[in-house]
């Protein structure tokens, strides 16, 4: 007597073990072929189930649903929903994977819903009891209307249970588990709609649908499907529980910051210092090869000084990419958004503003576009509002330069120094009056509404170096062409405006200087200016003697202070000339206009140049200094074709003080920190508000703090 043969076909979302179930029941017993008219692999095996019973298992292509949005959907679907298919089944086995079981239940109703006999088998039981999940079996197996089999692939536990239930498949329920008349049109069960609609609406049906299905997996594993983290003994639940703790995951979190900025600092200097070299370097190559004239100084002044001023920062840039891209990757920062959330209740924000706010240490403006997941508008205002004080990497240009000026790289606690510690705090800064904002916003702001949080924790992996790099050359790309652009364009018209004079000083510069140094000498600025460049001589042949391992004598040093003083004196002429050329251009009469405003911050006119011109985005202040310094200074010592040395030999033409102090720069630091300086953001902030009344009000404020802040700090340090 022959043997009947049971039709069998698996189903299941990829991944959950479906086609170990397949092996472990056909053996060797199996083949692969392929579906009419397509390449799919079909892969078919058989299974003796009893002395008389035998199983001939169809192992289907892994979908998460049967929407027929694929290929593989298709095949299902065809399978499954048309009953002269020769290989339509007696009996459905749906696979799921016990800690996926919300998603993997979604394909099990579509498929209750075709009224075939259906076995439910969880996958992945030998997992349960380290994640803490516990199921009332009973329960889930009368909510859904079907026999549930729980089994382990990994420990080949409850295969002879599956066989079991498969072979008495005439006993399975085939009614739906969920009612006919919840879902209004079951594209499931009326496959003709796939066609006779059309896509915008086929996909607004299905949308329904779904939503429909997810409310009653909701329901009923609220009953029956507990997880309690107490009692998980995973490697990911214990991770958890030290990233997630209520006071060493801010510890970790606080260290790890830490370490990315001291990093930034550390490993981005030298390629910093070799690209300012480079383009100083370029510029002076280009002023002796080219004729002298206006096209000559506009490329040596003008574009390649300010293309120094984008370039230099993409190793900064692409560091802070780096380290953002590898804690997403990881699964780290969905934890810092779990953590956080706790005390973004406290300053009247949704957990959900965790995401846009620390989206906003990249970029203000997709951060501002990702508030649109917040439901309540007045939590989504307030998180709009707040986060351009979070530190973008619009700000680290800016941060780096003035750090290093201004902040001694000493040695703290081994291995961290006072930059990269100040460059943390800038960013705790930024972080803290955000908050603060968001708590008087959200005490002033007469705004009803309530929201709630949901994040899921993805589980924690090893970062794809594939997806690191594209994340790193993609943000990095976008800095460079985006802000580059804005950049170069400011640095070509301020040049303009910088050689472009007002009246005959301008023109008689150098005959003026000349005239005034021969009859009179140096005056005490001018003496100053040319001890700073002897004072910076002294020093660099100190510090070449000793990393020679060499010692220098005072005799030495005295000769070569000697031979070099004529060219610093001719340097000293030669920076008088253009400083006089420069005060008395448009772009001088522009800084002299706005410099008793902030005199008070300790910024002379060609800082405020910059400020002014940096409101159109943040980074254009490096490029606009290297522009004005470039323009204003022109024979210097050996290290003087860089931005940083100009920087540090600026003195105030009234005092001989150095312009950049540690005073001055805490107040640009504090300034650039609260300043909303970036024509986009504003954009953006207006779509997203529709109107211009909220980034009026957010201009204005940041910037009445930023001077309030830079002004207390300046007068408080000095």
């Amino acid at each position: 007597m022959s043997d009947t043969t049971i039709k069998v076909a698996l189903i299941g979302n990829p991944n959950t073990g479906k086609t170990s179930l397949f092996n472990h029941l056909t053996g060797l017993n199996q083949k692969v072929g392929n579906y009419p008219g397509i390449t799919v692999d079909k892969k078919t095996g058989t299974c003796k189930l009893s002395k008389t019973h035998k199983a001939t298992i169809l192992d289907l292509p892994g979908t998460y649903s049967l929407n027929a949005s694929s290929a593989d959907e298709k095949i299902a679907i065809d399978v499954l929903n048309d009953t002269t298919n020769e290989f339509y089944p007696d009996v459905a086995v749906v696979v799921t994977d016990v800690e996926e079981l919300k998603r993997n239940l979604l394909i099990f109703t579509q498929v209750k819903d075709l009224e075939i006999p259906t076995l439910l088998v969880i996958n992945m039981a030998d997992r349960m009891k380290s994640k803490g999940i516990s199921i009332n079996i009973p329960q889930l197996e009368a909510d859904l209307n079907t026999k549930i089999v729980i089994i382990s692939s990994k420990l080949q536990t409850g295969i002879d249970e599956a066989k079991e239930a498969i072979l008495s498949y005439t006993t399975l329920s085939a009614e739906r588990c969920i009612a006919a008349e919840k879902i209004e049109k079951n594209t499931i069960t009326n496959p003709e709609l796939l066609t006779s609609l059309s896509k915008t609406e086929l996909k607004k049906v299905q949308h329904r649908e779904t939503i429909v299905r997810y409310k009653f997996i909701n329901d009923t594993l609220k009953k029956s499907y507990t997880v309690d983290k107490a009692k998980a003994s995973d490697l990911q639940t214990k991770l958890d529980r030290i990233f997630t703790h209520k006071i060493f995951g801010y510890v970790i979190f606080a260290i790890l910051l830490l370490l990315i900025f001291q990093v930034i600092f550390e490993w981005s200097s030298v390629p910093m210092d070799f690209i300012d070299g480079i383009f100083g370097s370029l510029a002076d190559w280009t002023k002796e090869v080219l004729p002298a004239g206006m096209f000559t100084d506009l490329l040596a002044e003008g574009i390649i000084t300010g293309l120094g001023g984008i370039v230099i920062f993409i190793p900064q840039i692409a560091f802070l990419f780096l380290f953002i891209a590898i804690l997403e990757e990881s699964g780290y920062m969905s934890r810092v958004v779990f953590l956080m959330d706790k005390i973004m209740r406290r300053f009247g924000l949704s957990g959900k503003s965790v995401v846009p706010l620390i989206s906003g240490a990249a970029c203000s403006i997709p951060a501002i576009m990702a508030t649109r997941n917040i439901e309540s508008w007045k939590e989504r205002l307030i998180t709009i509002l707040v986060t351009p004080f979070i530190t973008c990497s619009a700000r680290l240009p800016v941060y780096a330069i003035l750090i290093a000026l201004v902040i001694p790289g000493e040695r703290v606690f081994w291995f961290f120094n006072w930059q990269g510690i100040t460059l943390m705090l800038l960013y705790i800064i930024g972080f803290a009056i955000a908050l603060l904002s968001a708590f008087i916003l959200h005490k002033t702001l007469k705004i009803e509404s309530k929201s709630y949080f949901v994040v899921e924790l993805p589980k924690y992996k090893v970062p794809l170096f594939k997806n690191i790099a594209f994340t790193v050359i993609e943000k990095t790309k976008a800095f460079v062409f985006e802000a580059g652009k804005i950049i170069l364009a400011i640095s070509i018209i301020l040049w303009v405006l910088a050689s472009v004079g007002v009246n005959e000083k301008f023109d008689n510069a150098e005959e003026l200087i000349t005239e005034s140094i021969e009859q009179n000498g140096f005056n005490e600025i001018q003496e100053i200016s040319l001890q700073n460049k002897i004072l910076r001589l002294e020093e660099s042949l100190k510090k070449e003697a000793k990393e020679a391992g060499k010692t220098i004598s005072i005799q030495d040093i005295s000769s070569a202070v000697a031979e070099k003083t004529p060219e610093f004196r001719e340097a000293v002429v030669e920076d008088e000339i253009a400083g006089l050329r420069l005060e008395n251009s448009v772009l001088g009469v522009i800084g002299k206009t706005i410099e008793p405003v902030i005199k008070p911050l300790g910024y002379d006119w060609k800082i405020g140049i910059a400020l002014v011109s940096s409101f159109a985005a943040r980074e254009v202040f490096i490029g606009t200094l290297a522009t004005i310094y470039s323009v204003g200074s022109e024979g210097d010592d050996e290290d003087g074709n860089t931005i940083k040395a100009k920087m540090q030999s600026e003195v105030h033409a009234d005092s001989g003080k150095k312009v950049f102090t540690f005073a001055s720069g805490i107040s640009l630091l504090l300034f650039y920190a609260f300043a909303m300086q970036c024509m986009s953001t504003l954009a953006i902030v207006k779509r997203e508000t529709n109107g211009w009344k909220w980034p009026m009000i957010q201009l204005f404020g940041m910037s009445a703090i930023a001077y309030i802040a830079g002004l207390i700090a300046y007068q408080f340090l000095k």
